[in-house]
């Protein structure tokens, strides 16, 4: 029962090919690509109006310099939100449930923004390490635990996406095996056991939205602190 209940966040193989990549790659067919008439389609209207909340709400605490990423973050949320959702269409992969490709794409990101601070302002960037004001005493062990919390921080950013998907998907599994079972023994109990299931299904759905946004924005402080 433990193998059969993870075996839903294997990678799938066909032909000893993993198909990882195509579960990455075809969500993006299904966004609207721009067009050259004046007036735009419903689909690519809803779409820009909101990436462009989205960007807003996320850059709103980020000095100009660090509007340059811009484009690269929403580009990354757009990625997250359509790998989280698409996961929870029957017969579908998740990607993000995969720890290796958010440990990836954080570490990836946070390395990015620390060279950054280092070449933009080094002074700034190292002057996190001490809080400002702290006894000399504690200035060395203080310097200790801010460099291990910053060299969490990717660690953290990759661990709450996967635990979080891993945990709804778990879920809902659960959930929708005990109402087949319930079916045909207790169906009053199963009855109850669906609507339960509907109810975790929108949860899911939604933590899918906010873990997507919450892993951008996370970015973009860290963004904020070395900009």
């Amino acid at each position: 029962m433990t193998l059969s209940l993870f075996d839903q966040f294997l990678s799938p193989v066909m032909f000893w090919i993993p198909l990882v990549a195509i579960a990455i790659t075809l969500p993006w067919i299904l966004f609207p690509g721009p067009t050259t008439r004046w007036v735009n389609n419903r689909s690519l209207t809803s779409q820009n109006w909101l990436l462009s909340q989205a960007t807003s709400q996320i850059f709103l605490p980020i000095n100009t310099p660090g509007h340059k990423w811009a484009l690269l973050l929403s580009s990354l949320l757009i990625f997250l939100i359509t790998m989280n959702t698409a996961g929870l269409l029957p017969y579908t992969f998740t990607p993000t449930s995969q720890l290796s490709i958010n440990m990836g794409l954080a570490g990836a990101l946070w390395m990015g923004v620390v060279i950054l601070g280092m070449r933009t302002q080094p002074t700034h960037s190292l002057g996190h390490l001490l809080p400002e004001g702290a006894p000399a005493l504690l200035t060395p062990i203080l310097v200790i635990i801010e460099t291990i919390s910053l060299f969490i921080r990717p660690i953290a950013l990759g661990v709450r996406l996967t635990a979080n998907l891993t945990a709804g998907h778990l879920l809902i599994q659960l959930t929708s095996t005990a109402t087949l079972v319930l079916l045909t023994i207790m169906p009053l109990t199963a009855i109850a056991t669906g609507t339960l299931l509907f109810l975790l299904a929108l949860l899911e759905a939604a933590v899918a939205l906010i873990q997507a946004y919450v892993f951008v924005l996370l970015l973009s402080l860290y963004l904020q602190e070395n900009v």
